[in-house]
């Protein structure tokens, strides 16, 4: 008579190929290790699929931010450099805030104060290239702060550009159209500017900041060593 298995022993046991006693139940090693490996690396996959996922609706998101700023800040300034050609054509200065801010019309062929007002050509060139430049890194833009900043700068370059090729006296050495001054009418205490140019201004500023405290264009943020900082992982990723 054979005798069965001990009582309480815990686990039943099985003869293996061999005739030796396994435990049943442990999982068989495959080829390339145990089987608790495989499912580590399909975690590993998961979570860098999750990673790609997110960096693509990262960059969707913030090249839309970008694209939809700089088509407000363009369409803002078409709108009021043609009210003010309509209403401060032929007209006296109009007094804003007690003197603080004066509306009065101005065609500008040059930079401020008229610089380079000979050679209009020369900003038009210029302009083109950051436009490009800015649209080139919206590909592989991931930082929202970044995106308003080049946004800004994108529809003030677009919005004195179209007034460079399209209006008089000709095509790429257009006047562009300016009507807000400060403290004094024509400009007598800073150049005269538009929605453009302050657009532009802002958008810089916004650039140096976002330098000067490390943070980058793909969304890191240098450390204090100048290295670049990780990138964080959420905890569904993790």
């Amino acid at each position: 008579m054979t005798a069965g298995p001990t009582p309480g022993s815990g686990r039943a046991e099985a003869a293996g190929p061999t005739g030796s006693a396994e435990p049943v139940g442990r999982p068989a090693p495959g080829p390339d290790g145990p089987v608790e490996a495989d499912g580590a690396i399909e975690a590993d996959g998961a979570v860098e699929a999750d990673r790609a996922a997110d960096g693509a609706t990262t960059r969707r998101r913030a090249a839309s931010i970008l694209l939809g700023i700089g088509l407000a800040v363009l369409a803002l300034d078409f709108v009021t450099k043609h009210l003010a050609l309509q209403a401060l054509e032929g007209r006296e200065p109009v007094e804003l805030l007690g003197g603080l801010v004066y509306l009065s019309l101005t065609r500008n062929s040059g930079a401020a104060w008229s610089i380079g007002a000979d050679h209009t050509w020369i900003f038009s060139l210029i302009t083109i290239l950051v436009i490009g430049w800015i649209l080139w890194t919206a590909l592989r833009l991931r930082s929202v702060p970044w995106a308003v900043s080049l946004g800004l700068v994108l529809g003030g370059a677009l919005g004195n550009l179209m007034d460079r090729i399209f209006r008089a006296p000709g095509w790429f050495v257009g006047h562009v159209v300016d009507m807000i001054s400060v403290l004094e009418p024509y400009g007598r205490a800073f150049p005269v500017f538009n929605v453009a140019d302050s657009a532009l201004v802002c958008g810089v500023c916004l650039a140096v900041f976002l330098e000067l405290t490390g943070r980058q264009r793909d969304g890191r943020r240098l450390g204090r060593d100048g290295r670049r900082a990780a990138p964080t992982v959420s905890r569904e990723q993790a």
